[in-house]
């Protein structure tokens, strides 16, 4: 081993390990019964958090199964429009183009406090204040151009000679999109996918907004034990907040994927 890759292999260890340092703190903190300052590792160990999430009474357990719920939902919904949209915008040329990838953007150029309160009037006239629709259709509205974008983005590196070629061949629109568009949209689906699970799982004012806490999610039950301090409870619920996702990228990839092709995939 030369001193090049020697320096290369002390580089990678460094960023791995403050990559996973937050994630070691969590996990201490997690199975922590007593941990003061100064200390670089718990006094006493306990379950106190664990045990918190598994009581019935506190109905966090049910909070999870919402906020998976909720995001899978808007993953399904998002994925079904972006399809379309990103088509068209990574394959035809139409007036108003232009503005058109501005207002695709616009939610994640603006601040979300912006957008929620426009649309919280408007959700307030039609209703959808305090109701599980409501908060679906404020999560679409954040995670579909990251959805968009990418298969805007597959769609332009794809082109349109794969589908002429199955038109010459009589198939028809299903059996193009099934045989021939879909395995180019693999690597698309297994990133937006994660993409758009993760910041609908995530969200916090928006769903405290329009769902007005009748909607509950994982982040709005974490975020009153961190401001209160309570660390062990706010660590376990992290942990599961981070499991939960980590669980969801490996079957997506699983699911979507192709084991012998895996290889060749690319992530855009």
């Amino acid at each position: 081993m030369d001193k090049k890759q020697l320096v290369h292999k002390i580089i990678v260890m460094i960023f791995f390990i403050l990559l996973m340092s937050p994630f070691l703190i969590l996990l201490l903190w997690a199975f922590s019964k007593v941990w003061t300052a100064g200390s670089i590792f718990p006094h006493d160990w306990g379950l106190r958090g664990w045990q918190y999430i598994l009581n019935p009474q506190n109905k966090i357990l049910s909070v999870i199964g919402t906020s998976i719920f909720l995001s899978l939902a808007v993953t399904l919904v998002a994925t079904i429009i972006s399809i379309p949209a990103g088509k068209a915008l990574g394959l035809y040329d139409f007036p108003g183009k232009n503005i058109v990838e501005i207002l695709v953007l616009a939610p994640i150029i603006i601040p979300p406090i912006t957008i929620g309160m426009g649309i919280h009037v408007i959700f307030i006239k039609y209703g959808l204040v305090d109701t599980f629709l409501g908060v679906l259709l404020i999560h679409l509205v954040v995670v579909m151009p990251y959805g968009i974008r990418i298969f805007a983005s597959v769609y332009k590196a794809m082109g349109l000679k794969w589908e002429e070629q199955s038109k010459i061949l009589k198939a028809n629109n299903w059996q193009r999109f099934i045989y021939v568009t879909l395995p180019f949209l693999k690597p698309g689906l297994i990133t937006s996918g994660i993409l758009m699970f993760n910041v609908s799982f995530s969200q916090y004012f928006l769903t405290f907004l329009i769902g007005g806490g009748k909607i509950v999610t994982l982040p709005l039950v974490l975020f009153p034990y961190i401001n209160s301090g309570d660390r062990v409870i706010g660590s376990v619920i992290s942990l599961i907040f981070i499991l939960i996702a980590l669980i969801f990228m490996f079957i997506i990839e699983r699911v979507i994927t192709d084991p012998k092709q895996k290889s060749s995939y690319y992530y855009l």
